[in-house]
């Protein structure tokens, strides 16, 4: 049945279009790597990360892991369409390129590019299609972090500068548990973390711990890491272990699921078009760190949404203040683009651009996931990437930097 639904949206995009309707191809880059003779199958990917499975297991998740459901809204809201594609060209090492040379060149599922509520350009490869739901991996930390900034305008969690404690009891007595929300959404709680995702790293050890049947539950498995290498908030150190207990924060704060929380405070609100899912660990507890899947429109209207500075139909869904804080950091701060990382900042649990040239001091930031998974969002032209992807490597990705490239050439050439 999949195959002749395929087929048959195949057969109505027909060749690449002048305008933007969605365009689907059945193959993409090395895809004889990727299974496409065994039609792309469904398996876990292991801890060798397996490229033959890397499509299947990214597009449909849900079969292969436990997950809570967030319904769609009642109605969704539409998307405009251009009269035409965009033609957009980008230079990257001493060459021009197109967007047709990078979908040939990278293993990307999906890519869509909006301008607020109207798509400029919408292909997908290796088979996939509108209706396929993308694992978000690391995306899911960004979402998090506005339900904490959600939960602390509704007065479930008070401050930023509460230790996690103070929501988690589980944690007292403990250096995590001192951890002040706000060092957590900076990644910088100070606790020893390795995430480098070789399968024997702490990032691994998180995993084995949360999904192990019989386990003694997600507090305990964060437990398991509290050697304290910094006072908290004043180095960046990526782990995903701050983020699980951001999660285990919101939920004791306001007594919901995350899943849940995130359907009524924003996924209805926003006029999402299919549910999603959020993969949870043995204990029924959302895995925060990560792993929410839906169609890559819905990620525009999420990504649409934080361009807007959490307005949506003139009604504030996340606070504005809270996202400005979220999607900045002070210059000179541990946060800021080129002191965090060589190239990004970070602000709350999202990752901040630096300044490209040509665009002067602009506000940016993404959204970002191991293996291509990126939301880019520019505030001030309403611009928003949506990129899902199946790239071989998930650390020290040599295929990220060009992404960026593309990136700021659209910038530049539609965000004036």
């Amino acid at each position: 049945m999949r195959t002749l639904l395929l087929l048959l949206l195949l057969l109505a995009a027909g060749p690449a279009r002048a305008d933007t309707v969605a365009v689907f191809s059945p193959t993409g880059p090395d895809a004889a790597a990727y299974g496409a003779a065994e039609g792309y199958p469904v398996h876990a990917i292991g801890p060798q990360r397996l490229q033959r499975y890397l499509v299947g297991a990214f597009s449909h998740a849900e079969q292969l892991l436990p997950h809570r459901i967030i319904p769609a809204a009642p109605s969704a809201a539409p998307f405009a369409r251009a009269p035409a594609e965009i033609a957009l060209s980008y230079p990257y090492r001493g060459a021009a390129h197109t967007l047709a040379d990078y979908l040939e060149r990278h293993p990307v599922t999906g890519l869509l590019i909006v301008r607020d509520r109207t798509i400029m350009f919408e292909h997908y490869q290796y088979a996939r299609t509108d209706r396929d739901h993308f694992l978000s991996q690391s995306m899911a930390k960004t979402v998090n972090a506005m339900l904490v900034g959600i939960a602390i305008a509704e007065g479930s969690i008070r401050s930023v500068d509460d230790p996690a404690a103070t929501y988690v009891p589980g944690l007292a007595g403990s250096q995590l548990g001192a951890t002040p929300i706000r060092a957590l959404l900076h990644m910088a709680s100070g606790i020893a973390f390795t995430e480098v995702y070789d399968g024997q790293d702490d990032s691994a050890k998180l995993g084995r711990l949360l999904w192990q049947k019989g386990g003694a539950g997600p507090v305990a498995a964060v437990r398991q890491f509290d050697t304290r290498t910094a006072p908290p908030d004043t180095a960046f150190h990526y782990a995903g272990l701050n983020s699980e207990v951001l999660g285990l924060v919101l939920s004791a704060a306001t007594r919901m699921h995350p899943s849940d929380y995130l359907g009524s405070r924003i996924w209805q609100r926003i006029g999402t078009e299919s549910e999603a899912t959020w993969q949870v660990d043995a204990a029924g507890q959302e895995a925060t760190m990560c792993c929410i899947s839906a169609v890559l429109r819905d990620w525009a209207r999420f990504g649409v949404l934080l361009a807007n500075d959490g307005a949506w139909d003139g009604r504030q869904v996340i606070p504005r203040q809270w996202l400005l804080d979220a999607t900045t950091a002070a210059p000179g701060s541990p946060f800021a683009p080129g002191v965090a990382t060589r190239f990004y900042g970070y602000g709350y649990q999202t990752w901040l651009f630096p300044p490209f040239p040509g665009l002067g001091e602009r506000r940016q930031f993404a959204l970002l996931g191991v293996h291509g998974q990126a939301v880019f969002v520019d505030p001030p032209s309403k611009l928003v990437l949506v990129h899902t992807a199946v790239r071989p490597k998930a650390s020290n990705d040599p295929m990220g930097p060009e992404l960026n490239a593309l990136w700021a050439a659209l910038v530049r050439q539609f965000g004036r």
